[in-house]
């Protein structure tokens, strides 16, 4: 299927690895044009490397921090216009909300709800102008089905997610769409560092605890990064233009619930 977005320009945070690395590829596929954006500049210049050389299209490496008014404003004049944006940023801190100081509550606003919010904001308007817009932004699971050793991400996307509904409504009419991806238990670094935690805080190995995971997962195993940047893709895709303000739950089936 040809998605219809050879030659658009996507801006991609959190990008340089993980699955926000897997949506820039997979959009690559596709014919975009890519800014990925990340903090970390050596892990992001291979990642451009590798997705130019596959793809064939130009990929811009912007190492910025996008919590950051300064960092906003790099990625966003990087690219000679933004036609898909996908706002990606990791997880807080797990652990009890009684340890966390209002210092903390802010960091994880700042990265998992204002941050995207503001690019949002300044890339938006011009979506509308030009009659197509796609906005994706990777959230997580526990929008869905909250953690309790996650309450700073539960709260921050929760917010985003309230907010994206809103909007969503808003700019449907001029192809602008907005859509949320909720990644479950996907084989990704973050994933790896967790059950190392786990593991170490219950005394097993973590080959153990990554067992003892899956068996929770109906499809009997993680998911792969690709996976996810393919549905990425898709909702950014001409025929995904019907779908907007929707909650995309990628997780193997582990959530019980209908709906």
């Amino acid at each position: 299927m040809d998605l219809g977005l050879k030659g658009k320009w996507a801006l991609v945070c959190g990008a340089s690895k993980g699955l926000g690395y897997a949506c820039a590829a997979s959009l690559a596929q596709e014919g975009v044009n890519l800014v990925i954006a990340a903090r970390t500049r050596q892990a992001l210049n291979e990642s451009r490397d590798r997705i130019a050389a596959v793809s064939g299209v130009e990929v811009i490496a912007v190492d910025a921090d996008v919590t950051t008014d300064d960092g906003r404003q790099r990625v966003v004049q990087a690219a000679p216009r933004i036609d898909i944006l996908v706002t990606n940023a990791g997880g807080p801190p797990v652990g009890d909300f009684r340890k966390f100081s209002q210092d903390d509550w802010m960091r994880a606003l700042a990265s998992n709800m204002l941050a995207p919010i503001e690019l949002i904001r300044m890339t938006v308007d011009a979506m509308i102008d030009r009659g197509f817009g796609r906005i994706v932004n990777i959230t997580s699971s526990a929008v869905k089905a909250p953690v309790d050793v996650l309450c700073l991400s539960n709260g921050s996307r929760s917010g985003l997610t309230g907010f994206a509904a809103g909007l969503a409504r808003q700019v449907a009419r001029h192809n602008v769409t907005l859509n949320n991806l909720l990644p479950g238990k996907f084989d990704t670094d973050r994933l790896r560092s967790n059950n190392a935690q786990r593991a170490h805080a219950a005394g097993i190995a973590p080959e153990l605890e990554a067992q003892r995971m899956i068996q929770t997962i109906p499809a009997g195993r993680f998911g792969m990064p690709m996976e996810f940047g393919q549905a990425c893709a898709f909702l950014c895709s001409a025929q995904a233009a019907y779908i907007t303000g929707q909650n995309l739950l990628i997780d193997g089936g582990a959530y019980p619930g209908t709906f």
